[in-house]
């Protein structure tokens, strides 16, 4: 398990403005946190250099690039052995209609969120790439009506932390 970073009320400032806008630069930045742009740039690259800043992406709306449905699928692998994990991990994520992959616990062992044109296109998905191979034993799907992306992270207060 990786270890903590400390961060002091300034590198929090900066890592909210960050999520909420990773264009900024670091004259804009430093101009709302309350320090010079040197500094800005000196604890942004701390940031990164500690593994806290991971990088940097860029959102793309699939439903203008013609996969307007979206769904997760469950799977159950079996066996549920490591030599099948990473293969089947890696079949998956090489999937155009991937977006995210999950290890889970539980019954189920994955769940994947997929962007795909339209139904017949899930099904042939399903089918194709998923149920096809003898390790996937079940699929689950789940049409995604709408989401919302939350707040920024930050780590927990102090406050939360004791109780």
């Amino acid at each position: 398990m990786a270890e903590s970073v400390v961060l002091d009320p300034v590198d929090l400032h900066l890592l909210r403005l960050l999520q909420n806008d990773a264009r900024a630069t670091y004259r804009d930045l430093a101009a709302q946190v309350g320090v010079a742009p040197s500094t800005c740039l000196d604890r942004v690259t701390r940031l990164r250099r500690s593994g806290v800043i991971l990088g940097h992406r860029l959102e793309l709306d699939p439903a203008k690039l013609g996969r307007g449905l979206e769904a997760l699928l469950s799977v159950q692998v079996r066996p549920h052995r490591r030599e099948l994990v990473g293969p089947f991990v890696e079949r998956i994520r090489a999937l155009p209609e991937s977006r995210t992959v999950f290890h889970l616990t539980g019954p189920d062992d994955y769940l994947v969120h997929v962007a795909v044109a339209d139904m017949a296109d899930l099904q042939r998905l399903v089918l194709d790439e998923f149920t096809a191979h003898r390790e996937v034993a079940r699929v689950e799907t789940r049409l995604i009506f709408q989401q919302w992306e939350c707040g920024p992270l930050l780590p927990p207060s102090p406050s939360a932390q004791s109780a």
